[in-house]
């Protein structure tokens, strides 16, 4: 029985890959994350229960990549975690085209490095699985950071954000907008927990103005777009505004566009165009981001159709942050 999904279409890959690092195979590459006491697939699946089983065995693969490079710091090792994550797309997909692998290990480097404070899931109280990428990050990420990484979430409706706080323990921050003036006005703060999970704070907007006015607020520095209902309506408008805004003020802001939308839905043009359509959402991405996944922010399944692996790519954040941690811990 194979180890994992569509692994006579990967496994030549991953051994090329492996053979550039000294690793002999898939399975070494397991004994030398074990022999350093990292259970990788058990970090994983912490993250996303419902991930795939070749979803463990990337983060394996790039986990003993860093090892195998003597990485002691969670910032470098992420940047191996995503050659790991890259070896396993499928030759020829949209993940393979995109480098998404490696856009995920770069972006968790980003998120471990002190030069960013400010993390936002852009729509992601729209979304449980941001809600584990985000406790991922928030659990993980301050116990290798000197100045500790802000996590926030920024969706559209502000009761979808107190019901996806009070599920989570999150901090619910209700606020009202201006439009007169421009102002955002916080009317309360509501922790649902005294832990970890109440630095988390969730934010529900009327608006793109609303939203952008809370980007402003937490001074985002990186942000990623999950798509749930409301792709064209809110985050995408919200990242591309606050990067145009961000421009104009010379202020560093790095935008992932992700969701199922960067894949193909809301077709500009007919789906007979082919590679000639991108549909709405992946246009929209392609006009504000620094990064474009692929697939959704959330199912497994479309992740994997995409041809990277099965996880949501949210929770895959949450994972390349604490896989990278772990191999930091295990290496001092």
């Amino acid at each position: 029985m194979a180890l994992f999904e569509s692994y006579e279409r990967r496994i030549d890959k991953i051994n090329k890959v492996l053979t550039e690092y000294g690793i002999s195979s898939i399975e070494e590459a397991k004994k030398i994350c074990d022999d350093k006491g990292i259970d990788v697939a058990e970090i994983v699946k912490s993250i996303q229960p419902i991930c795939f089983e070749n979803a463990c065995w990337a983060y394996t693969v790039g986990a003993a990549i860093a090892i195998k490079n003597g990485r002691t710091k969670a910032a470098d090792a992420a940047k191996d975690l995503g050659i790991g994550l890259q070896s396993f797309c499928i030759p020829g997909s949209v993940a393979d085209q995109r480098k998404v692998g490696l856009g995920h290990g770069n972006l968790a480097s980003m998120l471990l490095s002190e030069e960013a404070s400010c993390f936002a899931f852009l729509a992601g109280h729209e979304s449980f699985a941001a809600a584990e990428g985000a406790i991922g990050i928030a659990g993980k990420a301050n116990r290798v950071r000197k100045n500790p990484l802000r996590v926030i979430l920024n969706g559209l409706g502000k009761d979808a954000a107190q019901i996806i706080s009070r599920i989570n323990g999150f901090t619910y921050v209700q606020t009202q907008y201006d439009y007169a003036t421009g102002k955002l006005n916080v009317v309360k703060e509501v922790p649902y927990s005294d832990g970890i999970r109440s630095e988390i704070k969730c934010y529900g907007a009327d608006s793109v103005q609303e939203g952008v006015a809370v980007m402003h607020k937490e001074d985002v520095d990186i942000s990623i777009t999950g798509n749930s209902t409301n792709p064209t309506r809110f985050q995408h408008p919200v990242a591309g505004c606050y990067k145009k805004e961000c421009n104009e003020n010379g202020k560093k802001y790095f935008s992932v566009a992700s969701g199922g939308g960067t894949g193909r839905t809301l077709h500009p043009d007919n789906m007979g165009a082919g590679p000639a359509s991108y549909g709405m959402t992946d246009t929209m991405g392609r006009m504000h981001s620094d990064a474009q996944f692929a697939g959704s922010s959330s199912v497994p399944a479309h992740v994997e159709m995409m041809g990277l692996i099965g996880m949501g790519n949210n929770p895959m954040v949450g994972a390349s942050v604490a896989v990278a941690v772990a191999i930091e811990e295990h290496m001092k």
